[in-house]
């Protein structure tokens, strides 16, 4: 995780997100997941470089309640959300061009 992005929990994801002034990407991950930790690098560039967006990111094995809440049965998963709705998503390994799509 990049000093760019920020932990989001069970208990302070609604507060930060009804707080947000633009999008947030959020990259739902697992220190364990193969293709988790072959996105976390395209999610850190991204964070680094787009200052129009917050990066966040939410570890599901300490977050069952925020995984019960989005679906989350495969990872890892990404969800654009703006003015506290999901505008976009994708499940699995995806490159900068896809996610940059998204937002």
């Amino acid at each position: 995780m990049s000093d760019f992005e920020i932990k989001l929990t069970d208990q302070n994801f609604d507060e930060f997100i009804s707080g947000a002034d633009k999008p947030v990407l959020v990259d739902f991950y697992a220190d364990w997941c193969g293709p988790c930790q072959m996105l976390s690098p395209v999610v850190s560039e991204i964070a680094e470089t787009r200052s129009d967006i917050t990066v966040a990111k939410v570890n599901v094995d300490e977050n069952p309640l925020l995984c019960a809440k989005f679906g989350i049965v495969s990872i890892p998963m990404l969800a654009v959300i703006k003015n506290g709705e999901v505008t976009a998503q994708n499940v699995g390994f995806c490159d900068k061009a896809k996610i940059e799509s998204m937002l």
